[in-house]
């Protein structure tokens, strides 16, 4: 990369890095925050779900005003929807009002980060795009691992001054993109794009007779189960084992760095070595065993170290089944690419919002669900396997 295209992706890193950071940073507070305005499990999962819902619903129209009115204003507009959020969330108690700035930060997260990746795509080759991509992913990642370590020691200064300081951090990227960032200047042909704009009903339609259906389902269906487990996590900490916004930052911190450590140096060497539907089965089956001793655990630790083995199978499934959906997409990769995210969008709304339902009613619930959900997908994917190798013995 020229010193020019260096300088503009690590522009964009730092404001990937600043929203994703800054959202990070409520995630150990969260509970005892909800708890103190007399909310719960179904509170906790709503605030994940509705985030999600939204992001998932107005992510075709951010596409489409991404390439209409260039990326720079999509960044800018979606990082105003991220601080105005975190704003609302430290000024109100009301939880109408917090469900409220969540729909607005997921319309923050849809403009902006489908702009950012299509910043990179303007400003790369297509040699240079996997770098340029998976440099921005690693600033999402550090973000995720960041984030929730800062919001856990700042609060000892306050149960709200972490959603100030997320809200000014994000402010700051703000200002940051305004006066630094400029525009791709890549021209855009929008009518051509409008011609093949289709509502996201009709793509999941024409994704049921595609060859990586099955693949599409399991990650849906992995997504509901794994979700429905993150979104309680914290409270079920708060509430089985009393601990504190630090002990919880340092599990979510601890297992960001593991899933990092995997990604970047792990995920590749298995898949070679077994392939991308040996791994699945592996990890699907160390996920569920994690789920199911996670009922058994009697104390932090235990918990703690069961949540990384579930982490760890996890951030090895994700990018194993976008790797098959991939192969299996052919000169389909932007349709199935789109699917695999809608598809994983909407286990991570109706997962959050089910367990926390599921936790008001016993709090190991949601953990028994992950686990029957994560059985399921087990038998899916053997199922799709055996009825693949008798499809290719007939032909």
């Amino acid at each position: 990369m020229s010193a020019e295209q260096r300088k503009k992706i690590i522009i964009l890193m730092i404001n990937m890095f600043i929203a994703i950071g800054s959202f990070g940073i409520i995630i150990p507070i969260l509970p005892a925050y909800l708890a103190s305005i007399n909310q719960g499990g179904t509170a906790a999962g709503l605030m994940i779900a509705i985030f999600a819902g939204a992001q998932l619903i107005f992510s075709p129209i951010a596409g489409k005003w991404t390439d209409q009115f260039g990326r720079r204003k999509m960044i800018i507009y979606g990082l105003v929807g991220l601080t105005l959020s975190m704003f609302i969330f430290y000024a109100v108690n009301s939880i109408w009002l917090l469900y409220a700035s969540r729909i607005i930060g997921g319309i923050g997260a849809a403009l902006l980060i489908p702009a950012i990746f299509a910043y990179v795509a303007d400003i790369t080759t297509f040699d240079q795009r996997a770098k340029g991509n998976s440099l921005v992913s690693a600033a999402m990642s550090l973000g995720i691992v960041v984030g929730p370590g800062i919001g856990g020691f700042l609060a000892d200064f306050g149960l709200k001054f972490p959603f100030l300081i997320s809200a000014l951090v994000s402010l700051s990227a703000v200002v940051f993109s305004i006066f630094v960032l400029k525009e791709s200047e890549t021209a855009q042909d929008t009518q051509s794009m409008d011609a093949k704009t289709e509502t996201m009903l009709r793509k999941i339609t024409l994704s049921v007779k595609k060859p990586y259906f099955i693949p599409l389902i399991i990650t849906l269906v992995m997504s509901f189960g794994l979700m429905a487990y993150e979104s309680v996590i914290g409270l079920y900490l708060d509430n089985q084992f009393n601990s504190t916004p630090k002990d919880i930052a340092v599990m979510v911190t601890a297992t960001g760095i593991v899933s990092v450590i995997v990604q970047l140096f792990v995920v590749d060497r298995i898949v070679q070595r077994f392939g991308e539907v040996n791994v699945l089965n592996i990890f699907i089956s160390v996920a569920a065993i994690g789920f199911l001793l996670s009922l058994f655990a009697s104390n932090y630790l235990i918990f703690f170290l069961i949540s990384l083995i579930i982490f760890l199978s996890t951030s090895i499934l994700r990018p194993v089944l976008n790797t098959l959906i991939s192969k299996m997409a052919g000169n389909e990769q932007g349709f199935a690419m789109g699917m695999n995210n809608a598809y994983m969008s909407i286990g991570n709304v109706l997962g959050p919002t089910l367990a926390g339902m599921m936790y008001d009613v016993h709090i190991t619930y949601p953990f028994m669900l992950g686990l029957i959900l994560l059985f399921i997908t087990l038998m899916i994917t053997m199922a799709w396997q055996k009825r693949s190798l008798h499809a290719k013995a007939l032909s």
